[in-house]
């Protein structure tokens, strides 16, 4: 192998919610960067998200006004408050009507769930659900529990035919809807 080139395998991906942003392969030459311990989010106020900021990047040890450091202009969207995807996203065929049921997952506490539901974390449960066909948003739905039923009739109505997606995200009234699960179902 090449200096300072690394062979990385069996590591920990997708942690904290990020797993919907995981691709399934990652391209040769990707880049790795190794974090030793738990970084600090920086505190964002609701009205402080998207608003552009100046930062001054470079070793500790050294003044701000030292040339090994960088001056950056950065807005944030305050990911970490983004509802993690729904899992277990399934179909259950109930005659002509296809019911689709989920479990949602949570940001806050959600490490223990062995006495039930982990915390919602959220003002209330709500969903946006969407129904896509050959890379087109067909209908989009707020529901207010883990389920959804699509009938024959819905089906009919958006001319779905073959297969089709179901898009699940949770929604937060602080950051909007958050990662999608995604199911295919074949028609």
């Amino acid at each position: 192998m090449a200096p300072d080139t690394y062979d990385l395998s069996l590591r920990l991906r997708g942690q904290f919610g990020t797993d919907g942003l995981v691709p399934d392969a990652w391209p040769t030459g990707s880049v790795f960067v190794l974090l030793n311990g738990m970084p600090n989010q920086i505190g964002l106020r609701r009205s402080d998200r998207g608003v552009e900021r100046h930062y001054r990047i470079g070793p500790a040890t050294r003044g701000y006004d030292d040339p090994a450091y960088e001056h950056r202009v950065e807005s944030f969207q305050g990911v970490g408050l983004r509802p993690f995807a729904p899992v277990h996203l399934k179909l259950v065929d109930d005659g002509p009507d296809l019911q689709f049921t989920w479990v949602r997952r949570t940001r806050i506490e959600g490490d223990d769930s062995s006495w039930g539901d982990v915390p919602l974390g959220e003002e209330h449960e709500q969903y946006v659900v969407q129904v896509v066909a050959n890379g087109s948003i067909l209908r989009t739905e707020l529901v207010e529990s883990a389920s959804y039923s699509y009938s024959l009739s819905q089906r009919s109505e958006d001319g779905v035919i073959g297969g089709f997606e179901i898009r699940v995200a949770q929604v937060s009234e602080r950051f909007g809807p958050g990662l999608f699960a995604r199911l295919s179902v074949n028609g």
